[in-house]
C-alpha cells in the first residue's frame, strides 16, 4: 500500500525554522548533512515519525514560493491555546480562526520564517 512519507521544502535558517516549528509542536528528529551542500532537518510529532523534511542549502538565504505552493495542514486540539503561544513567540494568524462550513473545522493560517503557509485546524469534539 502506497504511503505519504513526508514533505520538504528549502529554508533560509536552521535555527530560525527549527524553532518555528518547535512552537507549532514538532520536535526536530534528525540533521542529516548532504556532503558540503546541504543540510536536511526532519522534524514530526511525537510517535508519528519524521514528516517534515527542512532542506538549508549552504550559501542561500531565500527562495521564491512560487504561486503553485498553497500549505501544509496541523491538526490540533486547542486552535485558541495554540495561537496564544505562537502569539507569545511573535507569530501571528493572517486572520482570526474561521469556518468554512457550518460543521468544518475552525482554521487559521499562519507563515513560517521562509514565508511557508501552514494551515491550523481545530475539528468539533
Amino acid at each position: 500500500m502506497p504511503e505519504l512519507i513526508h514533505t520538504c521544502y528549502r529554508i533560509g535558517e536552521i535555527d530560525r525554522s527549527v524553532a518555528f516549528y518547535k512552537a507549532l509542536g514538532f520536535e526536530e528528529l534528525g540533521r542529516l548533512p548532504i556532503r558540503d551542500e546541504a543540510v536536511n532537518v526532519f522534524m514530526g510529532f511525537p510517535d508519528d515519525g519524521a514528516r517534515l523534511e527542512l532542506t538549508y542549502n549552504f550559501g542561500v538565504d531565500s527562495y521564491e514560493l512560487g504561486t503553485g505552493y498553497n500549505h501544509i495542514a496541523v491538526r490540533l486540539d486547542d486552535l485558541d491555546g495554540a495561537l496564544a503561544g505562537l502569539a507569545a513567540q511573535g507569530i501571528e494568524p493572517e486572520k482570526p480562526p474561521y469556518t468554512v462550513s457550518e460543521n468544518g473545522p475552525r482554521l487559521c493560517f499562519v507563515r513560517d520564517p521562509d514565508g511557508y503557509r501552514i494551515e491550523l485546524l481545530e475539528f468539533a469534539p
